[in-house]
């Protein structure tokens, strides 16, 4: 089957979000409409709504059937459904989590549909892999006459200095074919495919493939390039703004040793939650605006710690110049749309590699 090169593609985006699949598919250069978007959330449709003036459809997915979903004739679905049943903090219950359920059924309705899509693009967390969800999305697609490509990436593979590894699943139902179609049915941890010419650049033997996805050699950027605002010097900031996002010297003397302190230069920082702000382990780094040495709680409290704003958050999201939060939308509120969302400088290139 071949497409005009004109040919706009039709899109459901599920779990929409605030929009990171649709700023993926708009980078990537990708000819689509999105002809309705998906979330229950009512917050993360306020942004969306902001940002592109389409409201994402807010009922309960579960209750969509095949007849629902045939009247959009979309040819693509794009998915970022709930990672809380795959997560290693949580209880990994996979399937049997009722967060799990929703997507199960979008899924399931492939098997009923009279137009079936054409392509499928899920994002999740690694562990997503090897749970019995991720089984029954490969059985159906097989069933259906899908052929898949699996990617396990991080943003620090592309260059930015952001660790967040994700789980990525490619469909195309044939005839439709993947551009390097060597790559059938396996995992890769490597975005060669993506970028080699050759089509055997990597193969199944490959040292790349074995290679984790953080032993991927890229050089990252520093993360002075991803910060909203410049500090001087003696660690003043010149935004007073800034004063809001300040580490409190008692979380510092009481969560001081749990906490990962980056600094302007650095060129790694770890993953954002959604209890980014709230919570102090594990949620995400702190910058230290000072530079000096994280040697005791004594130093620590001289370095000027503070909290990535919310702008910056998104900055190494690679989400646009022109996203923006609604003025009604709070701190907290922001850090957790944020920590639910993705890295569209990652999405956005295995989109292009998908609809190509």
């Amino acid at each position: 089957m071949e497409m005009d090169q004109q040919h706009q593609w039709k899109v459901l985006e599920f779990y929409s979000g605030i929009g990171g699949m649709r700023y993926s598919l708009m980078e990537a250069g990708v000819n689509a409409k999105v002809v309705e978007a998906f979330d229950i959330n009512d917050t993360a449709n306020d942004v969306y709504q902001h940002n592109f003036g389409h409201r994402p459809y807010q009922g309960n997915i579960q209750t969509l059937t095949a007849a629902d979903l045939d009247r959009y004739q979309a040819e693509a679905w794009i998915l970022s459904p709930p990672c809380q049943p795959y997560t290693r903090q949580g209880h990994q219950k996979g399937s049997n989590d009722a967060r799990a359920f929703s997507f199960l059924k979008i899924i399931e309705l492939i098997r009923q549909l009279s137009h079936p899509p054409l392509m499928l693009f899920v994002e999740n967390v690694v562990g997503f892999e090897k749970s019995d969800t991720h089984d029954k999305l490969l059985t159906i697609l097989g069933e259906n006459n899908f052929v898949t490509q699996e990617f396990i990436l991080s943003p620090m593979q592309f260059g930015l200095p952001y660790s967040r590894p994700r789980y990525f699943c490619l469909a195309k139902r044939k005839p439709l074919s993947f551009v390097k179609s060597v790559y059938n049915n396996q995992i890769l941890a490597t975005p060669a495919p993506l970028v080699a010419d050759d089509e055997n650049a990597v193969s199944d033997q490959s040292e790349e493939l074995k290679a984790g996805y953080n032993e991927w050699p890229q050089e990252c950027q520093p993360i002075s390039k991803f910060l909203q605002f410049n500090h001087s010097g003696n660690g003043t900031s010149v935004d007073s703004s800034l004063d809001m996002f300040t580490v409190p010297s008692a979380l510092i003397e009481r969560w001081g040793s749990a906490m990962d302190i980056v600094f302007p230069d650095s060129k790694r920082c770890c993953c954002f939650t959604k209890s980014y702000y709230r919570y102090v382990k594990g949620t995400g780094s702190i910058l230290a605006t000072i530079q000096g040495k994280v040697e005791d709680k004594t130093s620590m409290d001289g370095l000027g710690l503070r909290y990535f704003t919310p702008r910056e958050v998104a900055n190494f999201h690679s989400f646009p110049e022109s996203f923006q939060f609604p003025p009604h939308i709070s701190k907290r509120q922001c850090y957790a749309l944020l920590g639910n969302s993705l890295s569209v400088s990652v999405v956005a290139p295995l989109l292009g590699y998908l609809f190509s």
